[in-house]
């Protein structure tokens, strides 16, 4: 005879029509709550100081060497996530972290991030040959760049992944933003990319600092091979 090891789930109980629609709008009070609440964070967050990055850092990229600033691509905006794929990882050369990896299959098409003046790289300490490679395997778009110097220490992820936000006036970077740990899981989509950016979401609803740049939320938004036409279809 075999015996079943398997644990007995204690699922919740199975209800009427009714019941279960006033379960889900007892839930959906709180769930409201909490997303007023992540915005009212995201705007504190939109008023932290900044911190001037007056250190020259430089990076591998497929075309050779490019500073912090070219990394910006043009772009006010600059979110740096760090990716564990080097020597010493577990999966190298053929693959990155899994934790990273699980990351960069979420990342949302970088068009929407670019229409609002924001770009998104990743960054490791891979030779360029090995990234291309590993992107081209995975399927993945972004920019990857290979870390050079102490980029990595300097900012809080030689040892651990993270995300950095920056901020470009002219010449003139800033350091804006940093999260890591579990904090990173929540990366991926445009939205929670632009809601850890200084400028945010840059729509009219959001709670920002006088003469922060702002449009009417879904008048922005476009089909990710539209954008270079202009603006988007009056269709809302």
């Amino acid at each position: 005879m075999t015996i079943s090891t398997e644990a007995v789930m204690h699922t919740p109980p199975v209800v009427s029509t009714e019941v279960w629609e006033t379960a889900r709008k007892e839930l959906l009070v709180k769930e409201k709550a909490q997303t007023r609440a992540r915005d009212a964070l995201a705007a504190e967050r939109r008023r932290m100081p900044w911190m001037a990055v007056t250190k020259d850092y430089t990076f591998e990229g497929p075309a050779g060497k490019v500073s912090l600033t070219d990394l910006f691509d043009g772009r006010r905006q600059l979110i740096v996530y760090r990716a564990f794929f080097e020597p010493g990882v577990f999966g190298w050369p053929d693959r990155a972290c899994q934790g990273c990896s699980m990351v960069a299959d979420q990342v949302a098409h970088l068009a929407h991030l670019n229409a609002r003046d924001t770009t998104l790289v990743f960054v490791s300490r891979a030779p360029q040959a090995d990234i291309a490679r590993l992107k081209k395997r995975m399927g993945w778009e972004m920019p990857w760049f290979t870390i050079t110097d102490s980029f990595d220490a300097d900012f809080g992820v030689d040892e651990w992944h993270g995300t950095n936000v920056f901020y470009r006036d002219g010449d003139r970077v800033y350091r804006t933003y940093f999260i890591n740990n579990r904090g990173d899981e929540q990366m991926g989509s445009t939205w929670n990319y632009l809601d850890i950016t200084p400028l945010g979401r840059q729509e009219v609803w959001e709670d920002s600092p006088e003469g922060y740049p702002q449009t009417p939320p879904y008048k922005w938004w476009n089909w990710h091979d539209s954008y270079a036409e202009g603006a988007a279809p009056d269709n809302k």
